[in-house]
């Protein structure tokens, strides 16, 4: 078989919500299609699944990532989704989809069946459970960070089998010098007008424990005679975890800051909202497997301020290092964002972490895997 035919490419993961496992799911999706392969997700759905499919890829609704006795049904409903061919690949993205996507692919005969990837996307507890992550043929880590993670705690696991991927923006989606319409920015002053005029510290950020919510706003505190800065945390709560967010309103009440927060929640328009921002932040007290969202900020031409670990470091290391600070240093930070209002700094327009570099990869290691 050469490598211009075509193949089918199944990726599991548990839904198709929100976050970056998802968007890189969808990103490898639409690659694959344009590149006249058959692209198909299984997951339990969610709301990017007509995004998804508008790109002409399939989906197969499953709960393969749901932890229930009923799950073990999805290894041989998967297996019929496999074509009787050897240009197949298995692609599998989390945990518990691993477990049942390796358990489909393990009792096949082995020279009828797909070929098993995996990618390892977050430094993940370790144990045998996590350990089935770094079972497939080939291994996608998404991040030096992550390489070293697989290496240093899974030591039996073949160098020459990990395959370093860095996951990448769309420099169309997020151009930079990008500027929000007009339409947009009278949207945002009705929404939130308390930030028109203020200079903007943004943490995009899910609302959970280790994002470093707690950090941002005794930051903001340190601005509390600073009458032109506003603090804006953007991502909402896990569903049944919205405890969180209250504790986090109750903080800002005690700290006195409801005229220097506000909370967005979830949203679909960030490039908009970090284009607006004077500073965007990462302040997360676990190590991020990549760092995307610093990532978009960058490629927009926002300075980033991030903690010095996992990929976040990785990224501004290569591209921003003047947005290093070390972790848990909220005065350091205070610092930066000061030298930043007096002389904004240059953000470099060129960088490595392309969607385009991200997709090519691997789609070629997929067109390797079928030619082996």
């Amino acid at each position: 078989m050469s490598t211009s035919d075509p193949i089918t490419v199944i990726q599991t993961l548990p839904a198709l919500d929100a976050g970056g496992v998802e968007r890189g799911t969808l990103e490898i999706a639409k690659a694959l299609v344009d590149r006249g392969h058959h692209s198909i997700v299984v997951s339990a759905g969610g709301r990017m699944v007509s995004e998804l499919t508008k790109t002409g890829s399939e989906h197969v609704t499953m709960p393969i990532g749901k932890k229930s006795p009923f799950t073990v049904g999805c290894i041989y409903k998967l297996r019929k989704l496999f074509p009787k061919n050897g240009n197949t690949i298995l692609h599998s993205r989390s945990r518990l989809p691993a477990w049942v996507s390796y358990l489909a692919w393990k009792g096949l005969d082995p020279h009828n069946r797909p070929h098993f990837v995996t990618s390892v996307h977050g430094p993940y507890s370790v144990n045998r459970y996590s350990k089935i992550m770094t079972s497939g043929e080939k291994v996608i880590a998404i991040s030096n960070f992550i390489k070293s993670y697989i290496t240093e705690n899974y030591p039996a696991v073949d160098i020459n089998k990990i395959v370093t991927i860095p996951r990448g923006v769309s420099t169309k989606e997020f151009p930079f010098g990008y500027h929000a319409s007009d339409e947009w920015q009278t949207r945002w002053k009705i929404d939130f007008p308390e930030i028109q005029g203020r200079y903007l510290i943004t943490l995009p950020a899910r609302l959970t424990r280790w994002k470093g919510h707690e950090d941002f706003l005794h930051l903001i505190k340190l601005f509390d005679k600073v009458n032109n800065i506003h603090g804006l945390i953007v991502g909402g709560p896990h569903p049944g975890k919205e405890h969180y967010y209250h504790e986090l309103k109750e903080k800002v009440h005690q700290l006195g800051l409801r005229e220097k927060i506000s909370f967005a929640g979830h949203r679909n328009d960030m490039r908009e909202i970090m284009s607006i921002s004077g500073v965007v932040l990462s302040l997360s007290k676990e190590p991020e497997a990549f760092g995307r969202t610093a990532l978009e900020a960058l490629s927009l031409g926002i300075p980033v301020i991030g903690y010095e670990h996992g990929g976040v470091g990785e990224v501004l290391q290569s591209i921003f290092p003047a947005g290093l600070v070390p972790i848990g240093d909220i005065e350091g930070v205070a610092r930066l964002i000061a030298a930043f209002i007096k002389d904004k700094p240059f953000v470099t327009k060129q960088h490595p972490y392309t969607l385009k570099q991200m997709q090519n990869k691997t789609i070629d290691l997929y067109e390797s895997l079928t030619v082996m």
